[in-house]
């Protein structure tokens, strides 16, 4: 079995430069910007080799017309999946291993910001960074197998995380 996490990988850029490119184009004009987020784009921080990306668009519903376009591109859409006024996509490769979650929202949707202010805060605070790097090393050790029990074993540190970075980041983290 893949370990949960790893050590961090300079491949992870150029592999969300590479599919950003292609998002962008298949999701077209209604796409207004593309930010690689989660712990792929902080440098250091071990994680699962999966590339988060988060996708800016004029309006959500255009989005659900562009499914067979980012199905060519691999991407399994989601809908929701979860969360109001999102769209979700998840890419995997050729042996069946997740690769790409893409989260689309609306370019007003307070989670946009939420998300940037995450990955700028643990960027600027490499402290922060090590800790939570160190936090998932412990948790996939602990939990190898369940993917539910890792996630939920970071919940506090990232509300934790979350609230530090918006007093960090000001007005326009809210």
């Amino acid at each position: 079995m893949d370990p949960l996490v790893v050590p961090h990988d300079p491949v992870w850029r150029e592999s969300f430069e590479s599919a950003s490119a292609l998002v962008m184009r298949a999701l077209g004009s209604n796409a207004i910007a593309v930010h690689h987020i989660g712990s792929t784009a902080i440098s250091g921080v071990w994680a699962k080799p999966v590339i988060d990306m988060l996708v800016a668009v004029e309006e959500l519903g255009v989005v659900d017309g562009c499914r067979a376009a980012m199905a060519e591109l691999g991407y399994e859409w989601k809908g929701e999946y979860g969360i109001p006024s999102r769209r979700y996509f998840r890419r995997h490769d050729r042996h069946g291993r997740r690769t790409h979650h893409l989260h689309v929202f609306p370019s007003n949707n307070e989670r946009i910001a939420r998300h940037l202010a995450f990955r700028d805060f643990l960027i600027a605070h490499p402290e922060w960074a090590a800790r939570y790097s160190d936090l998932k090393r412990d948790l996939a050790k602990r939990f190898p197998k369940s993917g539910l029990d890792y996630s939920a074993g970071k919940a506090t540190f990232i509300e934790r995380i979350d609230a530090l970075a918006a007093k960090w980041r000001g007005p326009a983290a809210k």
